[in-house]
């Protein structure tokens, strides 16, 4: 079995003036949320032996602050095939991962995160936290899968039941669509 944990990046600034997408920094809000969930993790043990995200500035910036927030080092794999990566592209990603690591951390975007988990876990009605992700996978949620798998090559549709899915609001309610 592989476990695979999946953290979209926080709120980005779409105030600041950059002139790509991949270069838009995080906003305070998506600071404090990636601290936040940076803590959930540390408060539940999570543990990872491989990171892989993308290299966009607001993943980079997530991830600084998840990590400061988790309180133990990783060495990201920087993959540019994340950055606003299909599901076709997260599957080839998830497939190149090494089997040495059994439990992965994977950083990237939306729509592709949510419709991974999407593809992953069965639409059965065994898992209602699958609904919850259809509506919506926030920034910086963060969502822990259980693939029945023993090679990552192996990784395949419907192969996955979605253990936990968190969003910053669950642990903070001002980080809510509501708040601003």
């Amino acid at each position: 079995m592989k476990r695979l944990t999946l953290l979209r990046h926080a709120k980005s600034d779409w105030d600041d003036p950059v002139e790509r997408d991949f270069d838009r920094p995080l906003n305070r809000r998506g600071e404090k949320a990636a601290l936040l969930i940076g803590q959930y993790a540390r408060s539940r043990k999570m543990q990872f032996d491989h990171l892989a995200a993308s290299p966009a500035v607001r993943v980079v910036q997530t991830l600084d602050t998840f990590l400061e927030g988790y309180g133990q080092p990783l060495d990201p794999h920087w993959d540019r095939r994340i950055y606003l990566a299909s599901v076709a592209t997260l599957l080839d990603v998830l497939r190149d991962l090494p089997d040495t690591a059994s439990s992965v951390i994977l950083a990237g975007h939306n729509p592709g995160l949510e419709e991974l988990i999407l593809e992953l876990v069965p639409d059965d009605g065994a898992s209602p936290l699958r609904g919850d992700v259809e509506v919506k996978f926030p920034t910086a949620s963060l969502a822990v899968l259980d693939l029945e798998i023993d090679a990552w090559a192996d990784v395949a549709p419907n192969a996955g039941t979605l253990v936990s899915f968190t969003r910053p609001r669950d642990l903070d309610p001002a980080l809510g669509p509501e708040s601003r």
